[in-house]
């Protein structure tokens, strides 16, 4: 497939964080009580990063598959708009069989550098890359999944500064991607974030600040470019 080659290779920032993040996961997964079997199966079919820890959590504590199905789709909802706005930039449509393909690939990661890259792609080869671009990150998500559940027993030895770096994996992934893709560019999403975040968190949780400051980031790009886009309009 024309393209699928580079995409691989396009991975490999997003491989390098995919790999201990599932790696911790299968840890946490087998130390909380599920089988080997069933972390792999979550891994495999549900693919979802922080949502797969919230699920291991709740099938852990007896919630089952009703409740826990329910609330990790609830959790991903967001992923709705991931293909229509990735789907505008390639021509011609996939086909009825790669398009749920390319769709399941797209988590938060493969997204964001598919957005920053994908136009720099011949439009003949975007949807071959965007499948390695996927098919690099997934392989690497089940990868650090099994090797968790293998060395699950190992866990407890490692060094302490080793398990506080891994705990900054995935931070440390947005960042570099946020840098790919250009910091001028969302200078106005990234200061209405800092501002709606820091300026909220004396009051809410630290979770509920970062909601406020997304809003706020989403606010501020849209109230910077929209003005440009209508100037711009003949």
């Amino acid at each position: 497939m024309r393209g699928f080659a580079r995409g691989l290779a396009a991975s490999l920032s997003i491989a390098a964080g995919y790999f201990p993040v599932a790696l911790s996961f299968g840890v946490t997964a087998i130390e909380a009580g599920l089988s080997p079997a069933l972390v792999m199966l979550i891994s495999v079919a549900v693919y979802a990063g922080a949502s797969q820890f919230l699920m291991a959590s709740l099938l852990a504590s007896g919630a089952g598959f009703a409740a826990s199905v329910p609330t990790v789709l609830l959790m991903n909802a967001r992923h709705i708009f991931y293909g229509p706005a990735v789907a505008r930039h390639l021509a011609p449509p996939p086909s009825p069989v790669a398009s749920p393909l390319l769709a399941f690939g797209l988590t938060d990661e493969v997204f964001a550098t598919a957005m920053a890259r994908i136009d720099r792609t011949p439009q003949e080869c975007r949807a071959g890359w965007l499948f390695g671009l996927s098919c690099g990150a997934y392989a690497a998500w089940l990868a650090g999944t099994a090797c968790g559940v293998l060395l699950v027993g190992e866990a407890d030895s490692w060094p302490s500064w080793l398990r506080e770096a891994m705990q900054f994996v995935l931070p440390a992934l947005f960042f570099a991607l946020l840098l790919e893709a250009g910091l001028r560019r969302w200078s106005a999403a990234l200061a209405g974030a800092a501002v709606g975040t820091v300026a909220t968190l004396p009051w809410l949780a630290a979770h509920h600040a970062l909601l406020a400051g997304i809003v706020a980031g989403a606010t501020a790009h849209a109230a910077w470019h929209l003005p440009r886009r209508a100037g711009d309009a003949p």
